[in-house]
């Protein structure tokens, strides 16, 4: 398994840098109580400290919007993750419990105010990465069953000719999703090494010391960025 930035990714992002997990045999046919306490508690803790805040302009989320804009994507219309997800909080809607995975997915995001993706590396063809998109590279949403297209050079999770997210954190594809039966699994945490890689860092730290304290299955970390673009299993 590689997990692989592209050199024009950080062309067009500037110092990205990535804390990446993977997890390899975990259970997640059955809600976890930790987990759903873990979750709980982010989002109380996400709902006092938003209120009456503009998250558009909250640090965690202006050098996102910033990156989008930079990218000509307009950060109105095509929200990254992680304001998505404290969007949702500050309005009240709280958080839905999908499963295992994606709760604590984003339990922990929430925790530390960073985007964090869940790949089932099973539907991979051994390398996931991001890379702009190309010619011939197809897209299906959440819920739809036929491809949409995807604009050449925009910045996209892939494996193969299959996007995973378009927009580069803006949102995931009905290929790759989270479901019952994953059992490996790779979690990117995507950020800047100029404005907040110590809660990636700390987010990477947490999600990983979760997972291990979870069960008895296999759990390794990795980090890309301008200097290591790569990271192989």
């Amino acid at each position: 398994m590689r997990f692989t930035v592209q050199d024009d990714v950080f062309d067009a992002l500037g110092p990205a840098c990535f804390g990446v997990i993977v997890v390899s045999g975990i259970d997640n046919s059955a809600p976890n109580p930790k987990v759903g306490a873990l979750l709980t508690e982010s989002v109380s803790e996400c709902t006092a400290a938003l209120a009456d805040t503009d998250v558009r302009a909250h640090p965690s989320v202006a050098r996102y919007r910033e990156a989008f804009t930079a990218m000509g994507i307009n950060p109105n219309k095509f929200q990254c993750s992680i304001e998505a997800l404290l969007s949702r909080i500050a309005k009240g809607k709280g958080m839905p419990s999908i499963n295992t995975v994606v709760d604590l997915g984003n339990a922990v995001s929430l925790r530390h105010r960073v985007p964090i993706g869940a790949h089932d590396i099973d539907s991979t063809a051994g390398e996931l990465g991001i890379r702009l998109a190309r010619t011939g590279d197809e897209f299906i949403p959440f819920g739809a069953t036929e491809p949409e297209e995807v604009a050449p050079d925009e910045v996209v999770y892939a494996a193969g000719s299959s996007v995973r997210t378009r927009r580069w954190i803006w949102r995931q594809s009905e290929t790759g999703k989270i479901g019952a039966h994953s059992t490996n699994i790779l979690f990117p945490i995507d950020g800047f090494s100029d404005a907040n890689e110590a809660a990636v860092r700390a987010a990477q730290h947490d999600l990983a010391t979760t997972l291990r304290e979870l069960g008895d299955w296999q759990v390794d970390t990795g980090w890309v960025d301008t200097h290591t673009r790569a990271f192989s299993l």
